[in-house]
């Protein structure tokens, strides 16, 4: 009998202290709205949220403010830039006008495209997509520089917008135009940011062998799911109630490095002109608009977070992409290309090597915002 009286009040103990922590959880749900709690509820919309249309619904315009949406025109243009050519890949780095040092840096790398021909037969075209300097004062002498620069190198895509954090979806919507405007064969299409360091050899051998499937409804990157707009008003990123009033946004890509088939670029664009561009987190409005046509982003394991990949050898043989380098590119494109390194972790001794080196680097105690653990035993 004592038995039985002890297992009651112990199970009557874990009900209230169930209780008490649901509360405790909805209270704090009511009366703040904490990084944490943001995450793990607006996690529980996350179905709702790229399954149903109530979200891009709240977000569409109608047919008359769409034909009443500013326009803006080329300022540098190079409408033959891929024509007649079979382009495997479509590259935009999205720059800005002033950051003259990383696109020659990129394009002494790897955005390198006669090296990338020459050495991997992949006709690859890169191109920098600008808006204008804010200062008018500062605007006049830089545009003088960057149409100096477009002669001798022919690769800058510039609209009539202010090159701002805030217009970062007006600069996604032109890569979307320009790409389904003057380069619609191209297989694949990419964006990046000018700090990231692509690895080209890796990628170009990925998007070959995707070629060969016919690959359709591709949109690869490092995927965020369930994230929760961002209600600190400090933050640059914040997105107030009436801009978007979800808990939590559909699943999209980081926009420092992302790719997707032409089939999804197209689409992509035609529901970019049903949405308010308004929304300035660009890799979110991304999400939005793949979203809308039925999208859904798959995650690369070697498509980095906001930290640098770690600098080994064993890394590089399967990296994509690294964010946060400016100088230190030659360093790492000298890495990338060194063909002795990449036999590192050839054979079965060098997969057991890196393997290890991988757990290593990639597994701390202490989180780094790079590839997954998971990524290691890829």
């Amino acid at each position: 009998m004592v038995f039985g009286v002890r297992r009651i009040r112990k199970w009557q103990f874990m009900q209230i202290f169930a209780s008490c922590f649901i509360l405790s959880v909805m209270l704090l749900w009511g009366q703040q709205d904490t990084q944490i709690v943001s995450h793990v509820k607006s996690y529980s919309y996350r179905f709702l949220i790229n399954n149903y249309s109530f979200v891009n619904n709240s977000l569409s315009i109608s047919r008359n403010k769409i034909y009443g949406m500013p326009q803006y025109k080329y300022l540098i243009n190079h409408k033959e830039r891929c024509q007649a050519q079979d382009v495997l890949l479509l590259l935009f780095v999205k720059s800005s006008p002033e950051s003259r040092h990383r696109r020659d840096a990129i394009r002494q790398t790897w955005g390198n495209e006669k090296y990338i021909f020459s050495e991997y037969d992949a006709n690859i075209k890169i191109v920098f997509a600008l808006g204008v300097q804010k200062d008018p004062v500062k605007r006049q002498i830089l545009q003088a520089e960057l149409k100096w620069e477009d002669q001798k190198y022919n690769d800058l895509i510039q609209q009539d917008f202010l090159d701002t954090f805030h217009n970062l979806t007006l600069k996604l919507v032109l890569q979307f135009e320009w790409a389904n405007t003057y380069c619609p064969h191209a297989k694949f299409i990419m964006s990046a940011d000018d700090d990231i360091f692509i690895h080209t050899p890796n990628l170009v051998s990925y998007l070959q062998s995707l070629e060969k499937t016919n690959v359709k409804d591709l949109w690869i990157g490092r995927v965020h799911r369930g994230s929760p707009p961002n209600r600190n008003r400090n933050s640059k990123y914040y997105v107030p109630y009436q801009m978007y009033q979800w808990s939590s946004y559909p699943d999209y890509t980081s926009g420092a490095a992302y790719v997707v088939s032409s089939d999804v670029a197209a689409r992509v664009y035609e529901a970019s002109q049903t949405l308010n561009t308004s929304f300035y987190i660009d890799d979110v409005f991304m999400g939005l608009c793949a979203n809308k046509i039925g999208i859904m982003p798959q995650h690369h394991l070697f498509f980095s977070g906001e930290g640098k990949a770690p600098y080994h050898p064993c890394i590089y043989s399967k990296m994509m992409t690294s964010h946060g380098h400016v100088e230190d590119l030659h360093h790492l494109w000298q890495e990338a290309t060194n063909h002795k390194i990449n036999s590192l972790s050839a054979g079965f001794w060098g997969g057991i090597y890196c393997r290890l080196v991988n757990i290593i680097l990639l597994c701390p105690l202490r989180f780094v915002d790079t590839y997954s653990c998971s990524a290691a035993w890829s």
